[in-house]
C-alpha cells in the first residue's frame, strides 16, 4: 500500500515539474501575432480628370452636360454614397493623340489636375484613324487596309509618348480608356472594310496599354456601333436591308446623304447634330460601360486605414 501511494506521489511531481517546465518556456517563447487584415474604407473626395478628344468634350450631347464625363460623376456619388467627385474635362474636339500629348505638355494646370487625380478616363484614337478612312475608304479595301497599316505605325508611337507623358505626372491612378466605335455603321453594316479597320484600331490601343500598370480597356464598339439593333436578328435584318443600297461598299453620295440628314439617325445612340457622335442617351450608354469596368478596378475609391 505505501509503494502505491509512493508511485502516486512520483508521478504528481513529475507532472508539476512538466507543468513548470512548458509554462517556462511558453513564457520565454516570443508571442507570434497575425496581423490584421487591412481596413478600406471610401474616399469622401474623389478627383476624375478626363483627357481626350470630342467623346470626352461632349459632343453631340443635346443637353449640354459635359457628355459621359458628367454622368459618371453622377453614377459614382449615387453609388458610393460617402463619396463626392470633382471632374475635371480636358477633352477637345478633333484632337489627334498628338494634340492631346502638345496640350499637356503646354497646359500646366492640365498637368496639376492629372497629378492630383484618384481615376483618370482618356478618349483617344478616333480622329487618328478616322482621318485616314475618310481619305482613302472610296479606295479598294487592299488599299485601305495598306494605307491603315502605315497610320497604325504612326498611331502606336503618338500613343505611347501620351501614355507615357500621363504616366510621369501621375504613376498610380488608374486609367481607363475607351475604344473607337462605327459612328455609321447601321447605314453601312455590310461594307467590312470599316468595321475591320476599327476592330484593328482598338487591338493595337489595347496592346500599347498592356505596357502600362492600372490602365484598363473599355470596349464600346459593339454596344454603340449597333445602337438598338442588339442581337444577331436585327442586325441580319439590317444588313439585308443595307444590301440593297451599298452592295457591300461606300459612294461618296450616299456617304455625304447620311451626315447631312439632322431629322433622324437609324441608330438611336448617334446625335442627329452631326450623325457622328453620342446623344446624350449614347453618353449614358458610355458611362455605363464605363462605371461597370470603375467597379472592377475600385482602387480609386477606397483609401487603407
Amino acid at each position: 500500500m505505501r509503494k502505491q501511494w509512493w508511485m502516486i506521489g512520483v508521478v504528481i511531481i513529475l507532472a508539476v515539474l512538466a507543468g513548470g517546465v512548458w509554462y517556462g518556456h511558453r513564457q520565454s517563447s516570443p508571442v507570434i501575432r497575425t496581423a490584421s487584415s487591412p481596413h478600406y474604407v471610401e474616399k469622401e473626395n474623389v478627383h476624375l480628370v478626363a483627357v481626350g478628344d470630342s467623346l470626352t468634350h461632349g459632343q453631340g450631347d443635346e443637353k449640354k452636360k459635359g457628355g459621359y464625363v458628367s454622368i459618371i460623376k453622377h453614377k459614382i456619388e449615387h453609388h458610393y454614397r460617402k463619396t463626392t467627385v470633382s471632374t475635371k474635362n480636358y477633352g477637345v474636339s478633333g484632337d489627334w493623340s498628338d494634340q492631346i500629348l502638345a496640350r499637356l505638355n503646354s497646359q500646366p494646370k492640365m498637368r496639376t489636375n492629372l497629378r492630383k487625380a484618384d481615376v483618370i478616363t482618356m478618349t483617344v484614337g478616333g480622329n487618328d484613324l478616322m482621318q485616314n478612312l475618310e481619305a482613302n475608304i472610296m479606295n479598294s479595301p487592299k488599299t485601305v487596309d495598306k494605307d491603315v497599316d502605315q497610320a497604325e505605325k504612326v498611331y502606336v508611337r503618338r500613343l505611347n509618348q501620351l501614355l507615357t507623358a500621363v504616366r510621369k505626372q501621375n504613376p498610380h491612378a488608374p486609367v481607363f480608356i475607351m475604344s473607337i466605335y462605327n459612328p455609321v455603321y447601321t447605314y453601312f453594316p455590310d461594307v467590312d472594310v470599316i468595321n475591320n479597320s476599327i476592330v484593328k484600331w482598338n487591338q493595337t490601343t489595347q496592346k500599347v496599354m498592356g505596357n502600362y500598370h492600372k490602365m484598363y480597356f473599355v470596349n464600346i464598339n459593339h454596344l454603340m456601333s449597333w445602337g438598338q439593333y442588339k442581337t444577331p436578328d436585327q442586325r441580319q435584318e439590317l444588313i439585308q436591308q443595307e444590301k440593297q443600297a451599298n452592295r457591300g461598299k461606300i459612294s461618296q453620295a450616299r456617304l455625304v446623304s447620311v451626315m447631312r440628314d439632322r431629322d433622324h439617325n437609324l441608330n438611336e445612340y448617334i446625335s442627329t447634330e452631326d450623325n457622328f457622335h453620342p446623344n446624350h442617351r449614347g453618353y449614358q450608354q458610355m458611362a455605363n460601360r464605363l462605371f461597370k469596368s470603375m467597379k472592377n478596378h475600385n482602387s480609386w475609391e477606397y483609401v487603407k486605414r
